[in-house]
């Protein structure tokens, strides 16, 4: 569709079926394009995951790839900007260029993103963070970037859905 700027989300080995549930649920409502998972080592599409989203995965197209990295380099050879949360990264969250076509990809719960999509991916953000546990739930930290991604589509007048 015309003006319309594709935006996905890409989870890398997120296990816990409730975070899968809570960020499809976002995603539906942010106007997220599609969620990929990869093959192994990653949650999957049943019925407490569904109900956990509420029903958005009903709603939204859910792309089982082989590999995270194999789908962050697909997107990538077409034209996706591919930006990574990492508690580590240096940049604001809300610095990066989100008005562009755009992946988002959410590490692992326990362990963050594999070193294979490290590699790949164009920029690495942070949510910054005053307590003293040091991460956010994935699925908190997901809504915060998502949402950040959709402020800045409206402020510059993008079609968002």
């Amino acid at each position: 569709e015309d003006g319309v700027l594709p935006f996905i989300v890409v989870l890398d080995g997120i296990t816990d079926v409730r975070n899968f549930g809570a960020i499809a649920r976002t995603c539906e409502c942010a106007g997220v394009d599609a969620i990929v998972i990869p093959e192994r080592g990653s949650v999957s599409v049943g019925g407490d995951a569904v109900k956990t989203s509420a029903g958005a995965l009903l709603h939204i197209p859910v792309c089982r790839e082989r590999s995270a990295a194999s789908a962050v380099r697909f997107l990538k050879d077409n034209g996706y900007t591919v930006v990574a949360a990492s508690e580590k990264a240096d940049i604001n969250y809300t610095m990066a260029d989100y008005t562009v076509p755009v992946a988002i990809v959410m590490g692992a719960e326990d362990v963050g993103l594999s070193p294979e999509v490290m590699k790949l991916c164009d920029t690495f953000v942070s949510i910054p963070q005053f307590g003293h546990i040091g991460s956010l739930n994935v699925s908190v930290a997901a809504g915060v970037i998502i949402y950040e991604v959709v402020r800045q589509r409206l402020q510059s007048n993008m079609e968002v859905i």
